[in-house]
């Protein structure tokens, strides 16, 4: 046997969807605002690990500009007829509203790291669809929306039969069940003459967790199991909270294991915060006397530690979970020359519009365009910080001449909280702020920018020499994030040790789905043409 350490994808990876084809278990989980779209990992034993290609072109026109932060793509579960895979995923355009304002598409593909096929719109009842196959018909799950006055946002789980070929609906929607408690997320399986129907329930905080029902027909009526197949929301000391959105699938030998979301914690005095955003997780499942699933160590938490089937060589990745061990970064690119995996981007593909990796080889060159908190066109690229722990830093030059001009390293969670240190313009020493930069006067200086729900606060500056490369840098420890820059070889801190718990799902009245990550930006409020040039990123997430 071997010992998967939970959570087996670390980091912003929520929402996770499993299959087994074969030899190798995939797993596909949600990406919201940020490309690439719909990331796919693989596996051989369900411990190890690695990126196997992500769903390129699931966002219609290449771009989610202007969704909302945690808007976009939600939930894409990943299913398999025999032949090809499919993806099936909601694009969620409103949050926070009555209406979602979502579209549901649906892709096929012979291989997960090949062509998926252009997007087609299904009929669109809600977020977190799913696909059944059986018996050569094509089924489409979703939950529906009341968005009426006085109406339930979840207002129960419906099955449509689709064609296999048009995606047309076939006949009636089906109503198979509604819930005092929110339900989402379903997930349908069979399994000696049952249909059981994986549902998330309690939504996808602290409250969250499994359920599952069951039919004899596939169309209903749906039974509820009077227990939870999985949840923490009546423990906060369990080390993996949030657990739920679930999926079962069977092993080769006839096991049988369910992915789930999940998330790391950071007890704080103003309740939980979890930085690392929602985590993918593995656990073992058997089946009781009556047929139910329940999990192989007893009760509904689960597990850190799960043993699951051996399968020779480890895939690629660092053992137990665990992060390996960084070096600078030599910069991954695609055929076209653009910033691939693990570098991620907002709303949009890296395009040679504004990113260059040839020019100056060894160097990743962004064109500044509009600000951290805009929709539309951030030039920004990241890396999901794993765990509680981490450093990253990079080098950096330009010559920024307006104080529309900036260039730096970002800590990120979304448009209202994210850290920056940015190289960038300021009026001479003393001078106030008032538009002088045309007249040439002012200094190159590094901005040490705090924005949270309480707005943006420009928390430190410090003068540099203009013209040369500099390294700039954060450390993260918990809760704390610490800026620094390398002068003579030497850390130099910038301002102070700043509160990192605004990074996380869990800061602030409104929802967040997402998770922070590390990178680079560039912005020129003005004429965008104002660029810079990194090198040397390094990100090293420590093992917990």
């Amino acid at each position: 046997m071997t010992v998967a350490r939970n959570p087996v994808i670390r980091g912003f990876a929520p929402d996770p969807s499993l299959i087994r084809v074969g030899e190798w278990y995939y797993v596909a989980t949600s990406s919201f605002e940020w490309f690439p779209t719909i990331p796919l990992h693989r596996s051989r034993d369900l411990a190890h690990w690695e990126y196997a290609g992500h769903v390129r072109g699931a966002a219609p026109g290449g771009s989610l500009r202007g969704v909302p932060d945690s808007a976009g793509i939600w939930a894409p579960s990943l299913s398999w007829d025999g032949e090809r895979f499919w993806v099936v995923y909601t694009i969620v355009r409103s949050v926070g509203t009555r209406y979602f304002d979502l579209d549901t598409y649906v892709s096929t593909a012979t291989a997960v790291g090949g062509e998926w096929s252009a997007p087609r719109r299904v009929a669109s009842h809600g977020f977190d669809p799913a696909l059944f196959h059986h018996e050569g018909r094509l089924w489409l799950l979703n939950m529906q929306s009341d968005h009426r006055p006085g109406g339930r946002r979840f207002a129960g789980i419906v099955l449509t039969e689709l064609d296999r070929s048009t995606l047309r609906p076939l006949g009636d929607t089906h109503l198979l069940l509604q819930h005092d408690r929110l339900i989402e997320g379903p997930k349908l399986l069979i399994r000696d003459g049952w249909f059981y129907l994986v549902l998330a329930e309690g939504g996808t905080g602290v409250e969250h967790g499994v359920r599952v029902a069951r039919s004899r027909a596939l169309t209903g009526p749906y039974e509820l199991d009077d227990l939870p197949l999985l949840t923490t929301r009546d423990d906060p000391k369990v080390p993996l909270q949030k657990a739920g959105h679930a999926e079962l699938v069977r092993t080769p030998t006839g096991e049988w294991f369910l992915s789930h979301l999940t998330a790391r914690p950071l007890d704080t005095a103003r309740g939980i915060r979890c930085t690392l955003g929602r985590e993918t997780a593995v656990q073992a499942v058997t089946w009781d006397s009556e047929g139910w699933p329940r999990l192989r160590q007893g009760g509904w938490h689960p597990a850190v530690e799960v043993e699951v089937p051996a399968a020779g060589a480890p895939t690629s990745g660092a053992p137990d979970g665990a992060a390996p061990a960084a070096t600078p970064e030599t910069v991954r690119t695609s055929s076209e020359g653009l910033p691939t995996w693990p570098w991620s981007s907002l709303r949009a593909e890296p395009d040679a519009s504004w990113v260059d990796t040839t020019t100056r080889p060894g160097w990743i060159r962004l064109r500044g365009r509009q600000g951290p908190e805009s929709l539309w066109d951030q030039s920004v690229l990241a890396q999901r910080i794993t765990e509680h722990r981490a450093e990253v830093e990079v080098t950096v030059e330009a010559r920024p001449r307006t104080f529309g001009e900036a260039a730096g390293l970002t800590l990120r969670y979304n448009t209202d909280s994210y850290l920056s240190l940015d190289l960038t313009w300021a009026e001479p020493e003393g001078e106030p702020q008032r538009g002088q930069q045309w007249r040439g006067e002012g200094r190159t200086v590094l901005s040490l920018l705090e924005r949270d729900g309480d707005g943006a606060r420009q928390v430190a500056v410090v003068e540099v020499e203009p013209g040369r490369p500099i390294t700039l840098g954060a450390s993260v420890d918990g809760a704390e994030a610490r800026f620094w820059y390398l002068r003579d070889g030497l850390r130099t801190p910038v301002g102070p040790p700043l509160d990192f718990t605004h990074l996380s799902d869990d800061y602030g009245p409104r929802l967040r789905f997402t998770g922070t990550l590390a990178g680079i930006h560039a912005q020129d409020l003005v004429a965008a043409e104002f660029t810079a040039d990194f090198s040397g990123f390094r990100l090293v997430c420590g093992a917990e």
